[in-house]
Order: structure tokens, then sequence, then C-alpha cells
């Protein structure tokens, strides 16, 4: 039987989202976004049907993404509850917004499933924290919801108390990267390789060394010491991220990202 979802929120990610369903059999989608002009970009390019309200949205969906920003979550709920009924399931990406205030907010009129996706999603390479835990949810929903994220990359369920360090490890992770991959090229210019030479460079070798970690078996440190030759160039350089404990502050920045994650939902 075919499934509609729809989307409330036609900005980065649930465009993203949606894109990376569009053609997908059995799954009809629909959205809605204030900005008319995000609004008929999505609908030109993809598989997606505009709706002419939230209204509209919520009352001709199986599922409803809420893809709007956390502060405006508890208003858009609060005013779709009388729309939603119990056959309907509620999947939010608000960071920090738990699923007890999420169900209040929608007055409990149906299940909810809380989704943490990251950036890479909208090159159907994400990762995606799904939290399963409404009892409300039926085992074909459950079923659904896995299936349609998996359609975009990596799926993890997840307990609810495992979404802020999922948030400061894979949601922030993208940002952490960007950054060593724009100090990488700095290294290149300082060199004296061209900008956008350097930056070829960088890309390249972050997305082959990620292929390489992906597709071998052995643990990170082996590949790490396949590299590093006694006296050369790697130990080198291994030796001044050491004695500048770039790995320490690594940790603690995704500690910190936690801890913040922790302070927004509270």
């Amino acid at each position: 039987m075919e499934k509609t979802l729809g989307c409330l929120g036609c900005g980065n990610m649930g465009s993203a989202i949606l894109r990376g369903l569009s053609g997908t059999p059995g799954l009809s989608l629909r959205c809605f976004d204030t900005d008319k002009t995000k609004l008929a970009s999505l609908c030109t390019g993809c598989e997606v049907e505009s709706a002419s309200s939230v209204h509209d949205l919520a009352e001709g969906v199986d599922y409803l993404l809420v893809a709007i920003k956390p502060h405006q979550m508890h208003r858009a709920l609060a005013d779709l509850a009388s729309r939603l009924s119990p056959s309907q399931v509620i999947l939010s990406i608000a960071a920090g917004v738990g699923l007890d205030k999420l169900k209040r907010w929608c007055s409990g009129a149906c299940p909810v499933v809380r989704v943490m996706p990251n950036t890479p999603a909208m090159v159907q390479a994400g990762m995606f924290a799904v939290c399963l835990d409404d009892p409300d949810l039926k085992d074909s929903q459950k079923e659904f919801v896995t299936r349609t994220f998996e359609r975009l990359g990596r799926v993890f369920i997840l307990d609810e108390s495992r979404f802020d360090s999922f948030t400061a490890l894979a949601g922030s992770g993208p940002a952490y990267v960007f950054y060593l991959m724009e100090a990488m090229v700095e290294a290149g210019v300082t060199m004296g390789f061209p900008r956008p030479q350097a930056t070829d460079m960088v890309r390249c070798l972050f997305s082959g060394s990620a292929k390489l970690a992906q597709e071998r078996p052995e643990h990170l440190s082996v590949l790490r010491e396949m590299v590093t030759s006694p006296g050369g160039t790697t130990i080198a350089a291994t030796n001044v991220l050491d004695r500048k404990a770039v790995r320490a502050a690594l940790v603690d920045a995704v500690v910190a990202a936690e801890t913040r994650s922790k302070e927004l939902g509270g």
C-alpha cells in the first residue's frame, strides 16, 4: 500500500530528505513552506506535490516530517494537533526537543519519532539517529521509518538518552571534518600550492581515507601506522599533533557539544 510523507519546511535538511526520497516506489511526497520560492524550487526539481497550507499538508499524509527550527515547534504542533489522527506519525528533526515535549505539544494526537540527521544526507550519505521509544508506535510504522531513512544513509536506532551524544558526535561532526579540511588546505597554500589545487587535493585525501577506513577491516590505529614509517615524515607530523594535544582537544570539543545540546534541550 502506498504511503504519503509530508514535510513541513523546505530548508536545507527538509529539501535534502525529500530530494533523496523522490522517486521511491510506493511513496508519495508532499510539502509546505511559507517561502514560496523554496517551495516552487523543490517541487520543480523532484517528484513532490505542493500543499496549499499547513493544515492541508497535515490532513493528507501518513507521516509528517517537521523540519523547522526548534523554537518554532511548539506553536506549529499546537496548531496542528486538532488536524492529526492516531494513524499518523510525526517525525521531528528538531535538535534538543524531546519526545515528552513533542507529545505534549501535539496533545498526544499521534505517535512521534525523533530523528537526528547530519548534512551528508544532502548527498545520500547521511547518518540518522532514530528514536522509536514512543509506545504508541506500531511495528509497521517503525519498519517504515527505518527503511525510509536507510535510503539516505546509515540509520542508528538509539534510546532518546543517547541523542545529545549523537548530536555532538555525528550531527555536528561534519563541521569538525570541514574544519580539519580547511586547516589542511591552509597548510597546502602555505607550502605554495594554489588554493584551488590544494582544495582538490584535500577533498581527495579525505574521501579516499574515509573509503579506506570503511572498506578495510583493520583498526583505525593500524591504518594510521601503515603510513607512519620509523623516522619518517608522518611520525614527525603526528608528534607535533601529540605535543599540541590535538587528540585531547577534539575529545573535549565533542564533549562540549554534548553539554551544549543538553543545555538547549533543558
